[in-house]
């Protein structure tokens, strides 16, 4: 791909579009943007030296890309910044190009070997998996995630020897349709997103899109891959794993010692004895199996994988451990969708048996409340006590009838408390917690540190 010298990114502040953003800057173009508002991620990219400016005055464009000829300048926008945004008609005015990030990120994977990792749940941590273990073990690589790597404190990492690119394919808006990926993995293929594809049948036929895309070696969880069949028919080089499945790369011995979970890995042939895994999970054991399973295809000796599995420490709010006292421990994940929730609870069962789970959980999105609201009731029954925020619209408007009131009459055999974001400090305060969790992929994260802070407090 022509390297373009100027971009401007409208919604920069989101994660996929910030990772692009820092791969252009640091390839010598000039950035800037836009974002809704001021937050972590903008600013990091502003320490960066990337300019972020937060009104959509169109005035407020940094001078340099005001003046440039406007066909020379690239314009990024997420979909998640409406259509008529005042920044959007103001660069589509004047001519300039303008691409989704999606476009963008396929051009990319034009220049080199890509390996692409999409599911509904499970990406993000077998993205950022399969980045740390290529680059524990001597595969350098570019790796656009869709979350804030734990063990490098970002979500791309970039290397000038870089023989592949590791990137997360987004299902939404069928993003992943503008990738070339030469190899892939599939964790999984529920129902989601259902206000963008209209039923699930849509959704999955767009899964077969994408694996039909694929060149090479295909990674497809064992649930998945029956249902891709039929809509996708034959599917070349696609290879099924799981935790246990004899037919592809699979766990086997799986046990729990001090706190940490050891497996042996069956893949191609071969068997790895007795690796650990640096991240709480069962589930994160079978995400391991397929980053892992992909890593050895690609070159990585198993004396550096088992180094790169212990020295995994996750992805910022997945599974993450963010207070642990004597009496409470406090855990942050993103899990929104029923099947993500009901991992995760079964997950903190599995290690800490016999506590009482608390969970706050902030819906996201009212289109999904109303859609998932049969499986959401079932996850959030497995908690001990739910404590429920408001659903956080993201880019919807209201659904009438839809709100965390009526999701929670259907929550049963759990006590279920509503409540704002503002009053849930004082809540938590005056309660004793056993293990806490919070759940959700709005701003609920803007809650963790003073959660974390208080419990800590309480000691």
């Amino acid at each position: 791909m022509e390297r373009p010298d100027l971009l401007y990114f409208i919604g920069i502040g989101g994660i996929g579009m910030s990772g692009l953003a820092r791969y252009f800057h640091r390839q010598g173009a000039v950035v800037a943007g836009y974002d809704r508002s001021p937050g972590e991620v903008t600013s990091q990219l502003m320490r960066e030296g990337i300019e972020v400016t937060f009104n959509p005055d169109p005035g407020e464009i940094p001078d340099e890309f005001r003046r440039a000829d406007p066909a020379k300048v690239l314009v990024v926008r997420t979909p998640a910044v409406p259509l008529d945004n005042a920044l959007l008609a103001w660069w589509g005015q004047r001519g300039a190009p303008i691409k989704k990030r999606s476009e963008v990120l396929g051009l990319v994977t034009r220049d080199r070997r890509t390996m692409a990792v999409a599911g509904t749940h499970g990406k993000t941590t077998v993205t950022t998996m399969l980045a740390h273990l290529l680059t524990e073990g001597g595969v350098p690589c570019n790796a656009f995630l869709g979350g804030i790597s734990t063990n490098y404190r970002t979500n791309v990492l970039l290397n000038s020897r870089a023989a592949l690119n590791v990137v997360e394919a987004d299902e939404y808006d069928r993003s992943f349709l503008a990738l070339h990926p030469e190899e892939a993995i599939i964790t999984a293929m529920e129902p989601d997103h259902l206000d963008i594809y209209g039923d699930a049948g849509s959704m999955y036929r767009a899964y077969a899109d994408f694996a039909a895309l694929v060149q090479g070696r295909m990674l497809v969880h064992r649930t998945v891959l029956e249902r891709l069949r039929d809509h996708a028919g034959t599917l070349k080089d696609a290879v099924p794993y799981a935790l246990e499945d004899p037919e592809g790369p699979h766990a086997a011995n799986l046990t729990v010692r001090d706190g940490a979970f050891h497996f042996d890995l069956v893949a191609w042939g071969r068997t790895i004895a007795d690796l650990r895994l640096g991240m709480p999970g069962r589930h994160n054991v079978e995400n391991a199996v397929a980053a892992s399973a992909m890593a050895l295809h690609a070159g990585v000796d198993p004396a550096d994988l088992r180094k790169g599995l212990a020295s995994f420490q996750g992805v910022h709010r997945r599974f993450e451990v963010r207070a642990r006292t004597a009496s409470s421990l406090f855990i942050d994940d993103y899990a929104h969708h029923p099947t993500e929730l009901a991992v995760c609870i079964r997950s903190v069962r599995e290690l800490w048996p016999g506590r009482r789970i608390t969970g706050i959980f902030q819906p996201h999105l009212y289109s999904r409340t109303r859609d998932l609201a049969e499986g959401f009731a079932r996850s959030l029954a497995l908690l001990d006590e739910l404590i429920l925020l408001d659903i956080y619209p993201a880019r919807e408007e209201p659904i009438p009838g839809i709100t965390s009131e009526w999701l929670a009459r259907q929550v049963k055999a759990t006590n279920t408390t509503l409540c704002t974001k503002d009053q849930l400090i004082p809540l938590l305060e005056g309660r004793n917690i056993d293990i806490l969790l919070a759940l959700g992929a709005g701003d609920i994260d803007k809650l963790v540190p003073p959660i974390a802070a208080m419990l800590n407090r309480k000691k």
